[in-house]
């Protein structure tokens, strides 16, 4: 390949940098260029390094045209949440509201807020999606144990002074 260094010391930066890299594929980056500076042919730098001919062209045009810097790779933005980000406020209020009477149920698991999600939110997420949700709002997989809303403490406390078993005499 009819390469030359974009800036003057690039070669040995490139040298510098193959020797430090820890990440397989970014040093085969750095490799492919340095290996072009050389003087090296494409199909031999695809040969020595088991890339494609194409992977070689794709790095190797990419420093000659932006520099060391283009040989980092980009970060690709990943998927578009389902949910929007404007909803969370109000996702948040949902679950710390409590169950309504329509949930049917005492307290909120990762099934009742997949549930939610759908039904009053428009969105379906798996399970592991729902806690994921939940984490990301600040929920933690661990709550106290609910009580039922009858629950009286006087009276289990008189329960336990009363009932020979448990009363310790």
């Amino acid at each position: 390949m009819d390469i030359v260094e974009r800036n003057p010391g690039d070669r040995r930066r490139l040298r510098e940098l193959i020797r430090r890299e820890r990440n397989a594929k970014q040093r085969d980056r750095y490799r492919m260029v340095c290996l072009a500076l050389d003087g090296e042919e494409k199909l031999r730098i695809a040969a020595l390094l088991g890339v494609a001919k194409s992977t070689v062209e794709t790095w190797v045009y990419r420093y000659r045209d932006h520099g060391l810097e283009a040989l980092r790779p980009i970060k690709q933005p990943g998927a578009r949440p389902k949910l929007d980000p404007a909803c969370h406020d109000r996702l948040r209020a949902r679950i710390d509201a409590g169950p309504t009477e329509r949930d049917g149920v005492c307290t909120l698991r990762g099934h009742d807020v997949q549930r939610i999600l759908t039904r009053e939110f428009g969105v379906k997420y798996s399970l592991s999606q729902a806690y994921a949700i939940l984490h990301k709002l600040g929920y933690e997989c661990l709550s106290p144990r609910p009580r039922h809303e009858r629950h009286d403490a006087e009276t289990q406390a008189e329960f336990r002074r009363v009932t020979p078993l448990l009363s310790g005499s």
